[in-house]
């Protein structure tokens, strides 16, 4: 019960923050507060933490397991603490090189998603047609599943430290819901550095439009370096969506479609190619 009160205690503190930025300074003037598939997203933010996050979670700690038995260590309290030539470094180097390698990690999932059978996972999230901070949510279970997992499992067996990681996935969590916002904030000359909604908000357009592009979860130059950055000068992205995969409209619908849609795994042109 306490754990519900929190989801809405949050939810009305983020509707007030982000709907007062949308309306300051949208990236779609116009677009309405309330759309027609709001009611989908509020499924999946009560969905997400109480279900999606559980299962996530139980998923990624027994990779863990899994993995640094196959190592030959123990999960304990010193595997936990961190091990091998990480943990000889200045703490600021360790988070500092927690979140560079995170980051590309975190970039080819995420490619790997959109170029393979797993796209029909993804694709859920690609479905929003008016894109917003809520839009952030809508993630298909075991999107977040395998996400999760394999963040977890490369970063724990290079031997960083598990409550750095701990508090490292809740803070992309948050971040992501910042680069979903109809803003049409570009970070200016910190464009290349720092991910900003209009960076991602490319990512999330038609196929025309630049889908398959800006994958990176905070760096952009990471994008840069594999030849996936996106971000015209003086524009910004006005259609949302994908006009090849046909995803259900309902919460249900989205949780069973990749498991009943045979289509979705070859109408998306590989990002790997």
């Amino acid at each position: 019960m306490i754990q519900v009160l929190g989801i809405f205690i949050a939810l009305a503190g983020l509707s007030a923050l982000f709907y007062a930025l949308e309306w300051a300074f949208p990236s779609v003037p116009g677009q309405p507060l309330w759309r027609r598939d709001r009611r989908v997203d509020l499924l999946y933010w009560l969905c997400t933490p109480l279900v999606t996050r559980a299962i996530s979670k139980a998923v990624a700690v027994a990779g863990v397991v899994v993995a640094l038995a196959a190592l030959g260590r123990h999960v304990g309290p010193e595997a936990a603490r961190g091990f091998g030539p990480v943990m000889h470094q200045p703490q600021w180097v360790i988070v500092l090189e927690m979140f560079l390698l995170g980051d590309v990690i975190g970039y080819w999932t995420h490619r790997w998603f959109h170029g393979t059978g797993l796209w029909k996972f993804h694709a859920v999230h690609h479905s929003s047609t008016q894109l917003d901070w809520l839009s952030a949510v809508r993630v298909h279970p075991v999107n977040d599943a395998v996400s999760k997992l394999v963040l977890a499992v490369a970063l724990a067996c290079l031997g960083f430290p598990l409550p750095a990681l701990a508090a490292y996935v809740p803070f992309l969590t948050f971040y992501a819901i910042l680069l979903h916002a109809n803003v049409n904030w570009s970070f200016g000359p910190l464009r290349y550095v720092i991910a900003s909604p209009l960076f991602h908000r490319w990512h999330h357009t038609t196929e025309e439009q630049g889908l398959d592009k800006n994958f990176a979860p905070l760096f952009p130059f990471v994008d840069l370096l594999f030849g996936t950055f996106y971000m015209p000068q003086g524009e910004s992205p006005s259609r949302f969506g994908m006009n090849g995969t046909r995803v259900p409209e309902t919460f249900h619908g989205q949780l069973l479609f990749p498991f009943r849609s045979r289509q979705a795994t070859s109408v998306h042109p590989t990002a790997l190619g």
